[in-house]
């Protein structure tokens, strides 16, 4: 009984900084996979590349998350941590080469590169913080979410600022912080126990119905996220704006959203996730009209409410996913982010040359109709309730 105490305890004092730790290896992660839509005028520029094919730029980046599934689903099978340090290794390698990429076709290697790493490092993360977070499931996810979005939100005007000083040939240098942390990421990453050979199998039939209308869901909010990210700073260049202040919309847009990714969190232990899901995507919607419609500061005003609302959907999408598949968490999370992001990559794919016959902004309308959708569809979703346990925490 003693030991028992005392392992507790323990797992208890190291909680909070294995927890920060994630939350630092995903700001990393993040922002490396994905700082490309603030340089990508440059890019564009530099490769001379026509504007209709940055839809196709940022689909090769995104769609190689459409493996989250199969990666969850292999972690899951194998257990422990290792997943989570290769991801992170390869998306921060990706992120330094971009500057050197000499033409389309090895920046789409690149960005191919980056995106399986990216499917690597988050499956079995986001596994191992709900099994971290114990019986407050939400705020954990929430706390490992806010470093991903930070890192998403900080990265672009960083890399737009290095751009802008030293050139494309030194986006490197953003992955220097990754390489110093990645000797600790087996200390901070949850041991996982793989899934028992007699482990009751995955009901298909049971789930496809929850599942799809989850993605789905997912999907369309991930489809107004990416939207912004890929065309508001071309918006701005087009306009005879300048890149560092292009770039400063999407930092505003994730940065300030980690008010939701946090919100998000802790309002659903209270109160329940459909509840929380369906009042956020309908403010996010109010809030991409007005700033299709606005001028002046209120573009930046208007951006950071939209990202509050968007971003307290996340984590609560990916645990309503984990509840669905308790035993294949791994999986579960790979279709709420992963597959969602892939199929939301493939949208704005196919909303580039869009952009290009008429203007920057209509994908956006686009994206805003698939809002609407997904008030709908979040109205739909399960509601679990699920209490995880914390034994065997490693």
């Amino acid at each position: 009984m003693e030991a028992s105490t005392a392992a507790t305890s323990s797992r208890s004092q190291s909680y909070p900084a294995r927890l920060t730790g994630m939350s630092w290896a995903h700001f990393l992660n993040d922002g490396a996979a994905n700082y490309l839509p603030g340089v990508l005028p440059a890019i564009l520029i530099s490769l001379n590349l026509s504007v209709a094919l940055a839809g196709t730029i940022m689909a090769a980046l995104l769609m190689g998350q459409a493996l989250q599934p199969l990666v969850g689903l292999f972690a899951d099978r194998v257990g422990g941590r290792v997943m989570v340090a290769l991801g992170l290794a390869g998306s921060s390698l990706g992120g330094a080469l971009v500057g050197f990429a000499s033409g389309f076709w090895p920046l789409l290697g690149i960005l191919v590169l980056i995106g399986v790493s990216n499917a690597f490092f988050h499956p079995q993360a986001l596994a191992g913080i709900r099994r971290l977070g114990g019986e407050r499931p939400g705020t954990a996810m929430s706390i490992f979410m806010v470093g991903g979005e930070v890192g998403r939100g900080v990265w672009p005007a960083l890399a737009s600022w290095v751009v802008v000083q030293w050139g494309l040939g030194y986006l490197w240098l953003l992955a220097l912080p990754a390489l110093a942390t990645l000797p600790f990421m087996l200390h901070w990453a949850p041991r996982l126990p793989p899934r028992a050979a007699d482990a009751t199998p995955i009901a298909w039939r049971l789930h496809a119905g929850p599942l799809s209308r989850l993605v789905t869901f997912s999907a369309l909010r991930s489809l107004m996220i990416l939207s912004v990210v890929t065309y508001v700073p071309l918006m701005w260049a087009q306009g005879g704006g300048d890149l560092t202040t292009g770039a400063s919309f999407i930092t505003v847009l994730l940065v300030v959203g980690v008010i939701g990714n946090l919100g998000g969190g802790r309002l659903s232990d209270r109160f329940g996730r459909r509840p929380v899901l369906i009042v956020a995507m309908s403010i996010s919607v109010i809030m991409l009209t007005a700033f299709l419609l606005a001028e002046g500061i209120w573009l930046w005003i208007v951006l950071g409410v939209l990202g509050i609302s968007l971003f307290a959907t996340l984590p609560l999408g990916i645990l309503i996913a984990q509840d669905i598949l308790p035993e294949n968490r791994s999986l579960g999370s790979g279709m709420a982010l992963g597959l969602a992001n892939a199929l939301a990559a493939l949208g704005v794919m196919l909303l580039g040359p869009v952009a290009a016959l008429w203007a920057p902004a209509a994908p956006l309308w686009i994206a805003l109709g698939g809002g609407m959708i997904s008030i709908f569809l979040a109205s739909g979703l399960p509601e679990h309730m699920e209490k995880t346990p914390q034994s065997g925490i490693a």
